[in-house]
């Protein structure tokens, strides 16, 4: 397939997320062409234009129909910046139109959501990939880069999770009656793990899910649910939308995973609870040693146990070779410059005709979490089988497709720049 200097891009959903990431990333990439924006907000449309106007590109057509978007022959590819709802039967359909195909990070509504993008990665060869920024953090990247060196041993378990005071998104300014909060309506019907990906991307890499290694089993347990509901009574009036909702979602959300090669993964959801910082959780343990991201430490066996905070030493040593650039160059966009990453990495994927680094199985797979935990915490807390998305392709897939972005290997590419507009 012929590379491309320059791709064309719809881009569906033009909501906070969606401006956040055409602002900070999309409208700098100079590669990038976006033809046409879609929303059913004229008023997010005009607020993407005008987010597009400030880096001086021309204004992008502005349309309610998603379809429409994903029939433009000329378009390379479609990022759904979307709602949860319906995201995944759009991503399936926008394959199947031939358009590479981007989403946002969420949880699928049911396991048929997650077979059909599968299908119809299989069918058309159409790569479809989760924009899973924290797989870019440094952090997260060293430790995938000691992994591969062998540095902790055999890793035994990880841990991650999702930790941040998620209350402050409800407010009087966050009503809108075109597009209801979408985080509010699934914790109203659902009690289940609703953003797992954050930090089950990164840790699916370090344990080669689908390259070696699968899950096999899930196990959810929820608390009851009562931090969103005394918020929502406290701060609103009678007769705001938000009063007298009821929340089904617990309030703390533990998740069990284990998988083929006997390692086990422990994530936890906690967004409706007083808390005074944000968290990962992310920690890889081995029999050599481990690394944590509260503590911000790496410990090797027989070091002292009282030791804090001396990742910075281990950054200047083992800092995986797209950050050890990217710090050289100074990181750009936002979420400390992980969304930059994983949009590049999906650009590039696009210019080169190859599959993305997180691909149409991974996508899948982590999708699938919140499904399977609203299951388990149905039947309080059992197991439940995790399907195997690829089939048993698991234990001998296709070669990795290598390059600077890859998250299967450790690669050094520096003739891929990271920014287009430095020379």
């Amino acid at each position: 397939m012929e590379k491309k200097s320059k791709i064309r891009v719809g881009y569906v959903g033009c909501g906070a997320r969606g401006q956040g990431v055409l602002k900070e990333c999309l409208a700098q990439m100079r590669d990038v062409e976006i033809p046409v924006i879609c929303d059913l907000s004229r008023d997010r449309m005009d607020a993407a234009n005008a987010i597009l106007a400030s880096f001086d590109r021309p204004a992008a057509a502005m349309t309610e129909d998603w379809r429409a978007v994903i029939a433009d022959p000329t378009l390379d590819a479609v990022f759904f910046m979307n709602g949860w709802e319906n995201r995944a039967a759009m991503a399936a359909a926008a394959m199947r139109a031939g358009k590479y195909t981007a989403i946002e990070v969420g949880c699928a509504y049911d396991l048929e959501e997650c077979w059909a993008l599968v299908r119809a990665y299989e069918e058309t060869g159409v790569p479809v990939m989760m924009l899973e920024n924290c797989c870019y953090g440094r952090r997260e990247m060293m430790a995938l880069n000691m992994v591969k060196k062998g540095l902790f041993g055999e890793v035994i378990h990880c841990d991650g999770g999702y930790m941040h005071n998620c209350r402050f998104v409800f407010t009087p300014d966050n009503i809108d009656p075109i597009a209801p909060n979408f985080r509010l309506e699934s914790m109203e019907r659902r009690n289940f793990h609703f953003y797992p990906t954050h930090d089950f991307g990164p840790i699916s890499k370090v344990l080669q899910i689908n390259r070696g290694n699968r899950m096999l089993t899930l196990s959810s347990f929820a608390s009851k649910a009562r931090g969103l509901k005394t918020y929502i009574d406290e701060k609103f009036d009678a007769d705001s939308p938000y009063a007298g909702k009821e929340i089904k979602c617990g309030d703390i959300i533990d998740t069990i995973i284990t998988c083929a090669n006997g390692e086990t993964v422990h994530l936890r959801l906690d967004t409706t609870l007083p808390r005074p910082y944000y968290s990962r959780g992310f920690c890889v343990r081995g029999t050599k040693g481990m690394c944590t991201e509260d503590r911000r430490i790496v410990y090797f066996d027989g070091m002292a146990e009282t030791m804090t905070e001396n990742e910075p030493e281990f950054f200047e040593q083992y800092d995986h070779p797209l950050h050890r650039e990217y710090v050289a160059l100074g990181e750009r966009g936002s979420h400390g410059g992980m969304d930059w990453l994983v949009c590049r990495a999906f650009v590039e994927a696009v210019k080169r005709g190859e599959n993305t680094p997180i691909d149409a199985y991974d996508t899948a797979a982590w999708m699938a979490i919140g499904v399977l935990s609203e299951q388990s915490i149905a039947r309080s807390g059992a197991p439940v089988d995790v399907p195997d998305f690829t089939c048993g392709k698991w234990l001998h897939r296709e070669p990795v497709t290598f390059g600077k972005y890859c998250l299967d290997a450790i690669c050094e590419d520096p003739t891929t720049r990271i920014f287009d507009d430095i020379d």
